[in-house]
C-alpha cells in the first residue's frame, strides 16, 4: 500500500497494512510499525482508535515510552487534548527522577525513569507505547507510575502479543490494542500475510 494512501473505507486497522516487514534480517525487529505514523491520517485514527475503549475514563495525562513510544502518545495526547510525559531510559534527564529497573524484549537489563515534578498521588494516567512484546517495559513504566501514587488508567500499543507479560497486561489492567482479533495469532507468530487483506 502507497504510504500517503487513504482508503474511502476507513475501518477500523485499515492502517495495518502500512506497516513495513524487516528486509535486513535477523538482528532487526521483525515488523516496523512507524511506517504509518508517516501517513496523517493514519496516524490520526490509529490514536483515534486506541482511545476508544477509555472514552468514559477521566485521564489527566497521557505517557510514552522511549522511544517510539513518544510519537504514538504524544499523538493520543494530543487527540485526547491533554498533556504528554516522557518514560525516558535512565541518563537522559537533568532534573531529579525516580527510575525503575527491568529486562527488554532483547533480555538485557536496563533502567527508564521519570521526572519527579509530574506524577502525584491521585493523577490517572493513560500509559502508550508503539509495540508489546515481552511486557518487561510497559510493565516497569506501570511500576515508576505507581510508585509515585499516580493511577494507571490504562495501557494503549499497536499490538499487544500474547506473551507472559502481555497476557499479565491484559489480565491486570485495562487495555487497548489495534489489531483485530482474527490477526493476533499472526503478530504472536510473527508474520503478518493476512495483512494483505487491509489492502482489499
Amino acid at each position: 500500500m502507497d504510504v500517503f494512501a487513504v482508503p474511502g473505507d476507513r475501518h477500523k486497522g485499515w492502517y495495518l497494512s502500512l506497516m513495513a516487514p524487516n528486509t535486513k534480517g535477523p538482528e532487526f525487529a521483525w515488523l516496523d510499525p512507524s511506517r504509518l505514523y508517516c501517513n496523517s491520517q493514519a496516524l490520526a485514527d490509529c490514536a483515534k482508535d486506541l482511545l476508544s475503549p477509555f472514552q468514559s475514563d477521566n485521564i489527566d495525562l497521557v505517557a510514552g515510552m522511549d522511544a517510539m513510544g513518544f510519537i504514538l502518545g504524544a499523538s493520543v495526547a494530543t487527540a485526547l487534548g491533554k498533556g504528554f510525559l516522557a518514560v525516558r531510559k535512565a541518563g537522559h534527564l537533568c532534573v531529579p527522577t525516580q527510575g525503575q529497573s527491568y529486562t527488554d524484549y532483547t533480555g538485557r537489563e536496563k533502567t527508564m525513569e521519570v521526572r519527579l515534578d509530574v506524577l502525584r498521588p491521585g493523577s490517572r494516567v493513560l500509559l502508550v507505547d508503539q509495540w508489546i512484546e515481552t511486557g518487561g517495559t510497559m510493565k516497569a513504566a506501570i511500576q515508576l507510575v505507581e510508585k509515585l501514587g499516580a493511577t494507571v488508567v490504562g495501557v494503549a500499543a499497536v499490538a499487544i502479543e500474547n506473551t507472559e507479560g502481555g497476557r499479565w497486561i491484559k489480565e491486570n489492567y485495562k487495555f487497548s490494542h489495534c489489531i483485530p482479533e482474527e490477526l493476533q495469532s499472526q503478530i504472536d507468530g510473527k508474520y503478518l500475510d493476512s495483512f494483505k487483506s487491509f489492502n482489499n
